[in-house]
């Protein structure tokens, strides 16, 4: 959330409220320190899935003051639901974050190309010019080291 926080803080795009973007980018995944990180290899309905992080929602916030639990509440809907710009943007954010976590342990385990899962399912999800031109540095970076670990140099 932190790193997604910061890629919103550092957008160029003046159609955007930057500021929502960040305060998006901060909510999005609050539901899952109740619920964990449920991924479609869970098998969980996207109803189910939606159920247990309002419900969790509900539960971070009920100790908040009125305003404070509505603001919080209404960005994460406003991210469930991707109803507006913003919303759409931090959603192209958290893919992308995902695959640059995912380059990182790649590299980090010196495995290239073995999370390619990841990569595969935000093929074609990347709209904003910004997250391509990231998106892109990524994938030259990948394929690099990639094409090095398969043909090694004696």
């Amino acid at each position: 959330m932190y790193r997604m926080a910061m890629m919103a803080l550092v957008t160029e795009d003046k159609s955007l409220n930057k500021d929502r973007c960040i305060r998006l980018a901060l909510v999005h995944d609050m539901a899952e320190c109740i619920v964990g990180d449920i991924a479609p290899a869970d098998n969980i309905s996207k109803e189910e899935k939606h159920r247990r992080e309002e419900a969790a929602m509900q539960q971070l916030t009920h100790l908040l003051s009125e305003d404070l639990r509505k603001e919080i509440y209404e960005l994460w809907e406003e991210y469930e639901n991707q109803c507006t710009a913003e919303a759409k943007f931090v959603k192209q954010l958290d893919q992308c974050e995902m695959i640059l976590q995912a380059f990182e342990y790649e590299e980090l385990e010196n495995t290239p190309g073995r999370l390619q899962d990841f990569y595969d399912s935000t093929a074609g999800k990347f709209v904003h010019p910004e997250i391509l031109q990231l998106v892109s540095l990524i994938n030259t970076e990948r394929n690099k080291k990639k094409a090095a670990t398969s043909h090694p140099h004696s």
